[in-house]
């Protein structure tokens, strides 16, 4: 199943006062760019969520955000440094006695002293973080999977639904191929008759005919044409990353088009063509955003 590129997961987990949730969002990226943000206390695992993420998701933009809440009894803690607040009080006195200034200290002040108030973290099992954090990533990472492959099975709908009607088109252009020659055989012939009152000459007709025929022949552009649509649709029936390689079948498909433009002096194979190339054009947009 082709998955797109474009996503959203969400996945929690709750214990004893703990919460931990992980965001994912993904859209649409030449490569795999994964970026995270989640609390300082949880930097040490940002190796181990870029590596789990990388197992799951092959392509995109990938913006992570990671959650954590502690309300248990034994979580972080506000302390204050009474033996150092007296030391501070003590001078403030000692400056005020001496420069005979009033001694205004409020608790403002306080507060704004540096190192007074200390933030007191408890020692948290590692292990324990992580299996809290491995279990909500899991479900944040499989809800992720499960949209893109939901809008990537949307996606392979509607481009088989192209690649069918570019396989009408080609074959409208094979049948129409025979008569570019007749068609150029007979403007060429009427094109020298108004000219020339003496006849044609048949010889030199049927050489330039020839040159022209092999010169404006696209049996070949169309055989490839044929080959590359069944192959996308076999790539769109396969497994894994295949945005690539169908990117690749896309560009090959619209140089035979260009191809097929250029040589076919004829103006329905012509419109034919044109309508290959809007085809391939939407293809290639919606191609973009398949991993």
């Amino acid at each position: 199943m082709i998955k797109s590129m474009t996503g959203f997961g969400r996945g929690e987990y709750c214990d004893e006062g703990r919460r931990m949730s992980v965001e994912i969002k993904t859209v649409n990226h030449r490569y795999c760019d994964v970026n995270i943000r989640m609390p300082r206390k949880l930097l040490f695992l940002e190796n181990n969520v870029r590596n789990k993420i990388k197992k799951s998701l092959s392509r995109g933009k990938i913006d992570v955000f990671i959650g954590y809440e502690d309300q248990s009894e034994d979580s972080d803690s506000i302390t204050y440094n009474a033996d150092l607040l007296k030391q501070y009080l003590k001078h403030f006195g000692n400056i005020s006695h001496d420069f005979d200034l009033d001694n205004d200290i409020r608790l403002s002040h306080i507060i704004r002293l540096p190192e007074v108030f200390q933030l007191k973290e408890k020692d948290n099992n590692e292990n324990l973080l992580w299996q809290a954090l491995n279990d909500a990533l899991e479900v944040a990472l499989e809800k992720v999977v499960e949209s893109r492959s939901l809008e990537g099975e949307q996606l392979k709908i509607d481009i088989i639904k192209k690649i069918d009607f570019m396989s009408d088109v080609v074959g409208v252009i094979e049948e129409k191929s025979p008569q570019v020659v007749v068609f150029y055989k007979e403007k060429l012939e009427n094109r020298v008759q108004e000219l020339l009152t003496m006849k044609v000459d048949d010889a030199k007709l049927a050489n330039e005919v020839a040159f022209f025929a092999d010169k404006c022949c696209i049996d070949e552009e169309i055989v490839r044409l044929k080959s590359h649509l069944k192959h996308v649709t076999t790539t769109l029936s396969g497994q894994g990353s295949v945005g690539r390689k169908l990117d690749f079948l896309a560009q090959e498909m619209n140089r035979e088009s260009n191809t097929i433009l250029s040589k076919a002096n004829h103006i329905d194979i012509s419109n034919q063509a044109l309508e290959l190339k809007t085809e391939i054009e939407k293809i290639r947009e919606q191609i973009q955003n398949i991993e």
